[in-house]
């Protein structure tokens, strides 16, 4: 069986898929999350490796339907876990786009337009970041990819021969600086940089779970009295855990004295650059020397979108460009190749999804989406606040909320009884409770 199908049954497939995708969208907000607990299992599929094919009609009915049935749906109204709205149905239709076209965007001759269309969406990023000097960035596979990114723009930034010669060159320890409450890709990040992940300092954080400034700078001089060579300082736009927004105009503050590259990980807050509105809990996001943010988050697009952007984009070349003689520059190209400016080679168009959502639906869609799940947090935060058995356990600034029981000082006891709380909980909810939307 080869791989061809001749028009007719293509269509028939498309149409299939679309008839799929449609009635799981019309789902959602009566969906469960999951099946029932007992229904759920986790071992390994066990099916032999096919060696004939099979009907691709019958082959797709059932692997839609089964994805459907046996899935953890992340768009389900009824879901309030992780940060990742339902995606746009112009978001899913340009990941089809993009897999049906397969543009390669490693350079421009071999995409042209796609490349071109990434370009144009990371400048009205930029533009509503507040940059209007030179700058530019690219997608990536998400905030690790991204954050891994930021720090090697750091490292390549203040120490420019590290790039060829290695870390060792350096002739000290390197040292990056980030909150108790940061993300763990930032870990990662420094392991497989090669500085090693005890170059992270995790620095406490205030009453409100923001980055002590005061402990950063006591932090960097303490580390260079003793010979160590920080470079980086991490500030958080939207914290995991809980939201929170690091004090950014103090932490740039801090990262000008000491000379230090300001990265702000802002995967989830960092999409308030398009909420006139709400744009003010990022106030100066705009004196970062780079910004992560993951369009696949609050901005609702499929998995996967990550972005890094720079307003040194000299530096993208130095930390990412290596000469291939089978990858020339197209003659007259003006645009980078992406793959001198990232850490991918081959890789697909990611921006597509938030393009075509952007020239569909504008950025006013999203100044609506991101104030529509702001009352709705802020609701919820004020019902916690007058209730007479919860309280907040963190301020809200984002639509991230942690509350706990109250009159409950042992830890241990807590936690069982927030366990058994959450456990019940998700049952209600996984077995279809409406919420309101």
């Amino acid at each position: 069986m080869s791989f061809a199908l001749d028009s007719a049954l293509r269509r028939q497939l498309g149409y299939k898929l679309i008839d799929h995708i449609d009635a799981f969208y019309s789902s959602l907000l009566d969906r469960p999350v999951q099946q029932p607990a007992d229904q759920r299992t986790y071992g390994p599929l066990d099916d032999p490796l096919p060696e004939e094919g099979s009907d691709p009609q019958q082959v797709l009915d059932e692997i839609c339907r089964e994805m459907v049935d046996q899935g953890f749906h992340v768009p389900a109204a009824n879901y309030f876990g992780l940060m990742n709205p339902t995606p746009t149905y112009m978001g899913f239709l340009g990941e089809a786009l993009v897999a049906g076209l397969n543009p390669q965007l490693a350079t421009l001759a071999r995409s042209q337009l796609a490349s071109k269309i990434e370009v144009e969406t990371l400048r009205w990023i930029g533009e509503r970041v507040g940059w209007t000097r030179n700058f530019n960035g690219t997608f990536t596979s998400g905030g690790n990819e991204a954050n891994f990114s930021g720090l090697a723009l750091a490292l390549a930034w203040k120490f420019p021969n590290a790039i060829e010669e290695g870390v060792a060159n350096i002739g000290a320890q390197p040292v990056v600086y980030a909150s108790a409450e940061s993300h763990h890709s930032l870990d990662k990040s420094a392991g497989l940089l090669g500085i090693g992940r005890k170059a992270l300092r995790r620095i406490p954080v205030t009453a409100q779970l923001q980055m002590d400034p005061a402990a950063l700078d006591a932090a960097i001089e303490s580390d260079q009295r003793i010979g160590r060579k920080p470079f980086c300082v991490v500030a958080t736009a939207g914290t995991t855990s809980s939201g929170i927004i690091d004090d950014l105009p103090a932490i740039a503050e801090v990262c000008r004295r000491h000379e230090l590259w300001l990265h702000v990980d802002g995967a989830y807050g960092a999409s308030l650059v398009f909420s006139d509105k709400h744009r003010h809990l990022i106030r100066a996001i705009e004196q970062a020397d780079s910004i992560t943010i993951d369009p696949h988050k609050w901005l609702a697009v499929p998995f996967a979108a990550g972005v890094i952007l720079t307003n040194h984009p000299e530096i993208l070349e130095r930390a990412f460009a290596v000469h291939a003689p089978y990858m020339p520059k197209a003659a007259g190209a003006v645009l980078p190749d992406n793959s001198k400016i990232s850490t991918q080679w081959t890789r697909r168009m990611n921006a597509m999804k938030l393009w075509l959502t952007l020239k569909v639906h504008g950025r006013k869609a999203y100044e609506e989406h991101i104030d529509r799940q702001m009352t709705l947090a802020r609701g919820f935060a004020e019902w916690v606040t007058n209730s007479e058995h919860f309280e907040l356990a963190s301020p809200m600034t984002v639509p991230i909320l942690n509350l706990r029981v109250k009159g409950i000082a042992e830890s241990e006891q807590r936690a069982a009884l927030h366990t058994r709380l959450s456990m019940k909980s998700l049952a209600t909810v996984n077995a279809g409770s409406r919420k309101q939307s």
